[in-house]
């Protein structure tokens, strides 16, 4: 089974870089860290944060937990896959916005959805089972691409703490 993923408030572009890479990764904007605690205790989620006395206060009652450092997503990415071993594969995507399920569909079924060169450029169109944002591989494609190269480049340099 695949790590799943709760993260903190702090650490909002590193829960969209971990859902673009195929991981379930929920983002709690304003949890209190009460609240934090318990959903990954209840889900058994490796709690992610860029708080010492979060990391420490999981840790001791026996949650995994992760001190994520590093000042980026691209260094915090690669962090978590020294950590955890992690592929960073944006072949197997979340949705980035919300986290749900993507799911491959027809142009037919989407057309009314996205804009018309988009629809005569590309073939391929995935749709989030959740909030049904429409997606495809667009000029943003290889900058997502190098984005997660670079982090993998990284994941040898470690630096995360793993309490």
């Amino acid at each position: 089974m695949r790590t799943r993923f709760l993260v903190d408030g702090m650490l909002g572009s590193l829960a969209r870089w971990l859902r673009i890479s195929g991981y379930d990764a929920e983002y709690r904007r304003e949890a209190d860290d009460d609240s934090l605690i318990e959903e990954a205790s209840r889900t058994g989620r490796v709690l992610l944060t860029r708080d010492r006395e979060l990391a420490h206060r999981a840790r001791k009652r026996g949650m995994e937990a992760v001190l994520v450092e590093g000042e980026d997503e691209v260094f915090q990415l690669g962090e978590l896959a020294a950590v955890f071993g992690l592929e960073l594969d944006p072949s197997c995507s979340r949705c980035p916005k919300c986290n749900g399920p993507l799911t491959r569909v027809e142009k037919d079924q989407i057309k009314d959805r996205v804009p018309e060169a988009s629809l005569e450029a590309f073939e391929v169109f995935w749709v989030c089972g959740v909030c049904g944002n429409v997606y495809w591989r667009g000029s943003h494609w290889d900058q997502i691409v190098s984005t997660l190269e670079e982090a993998e480049r990284l994941s040898g340099s470690g630096g995360s703490k793993r309490l």
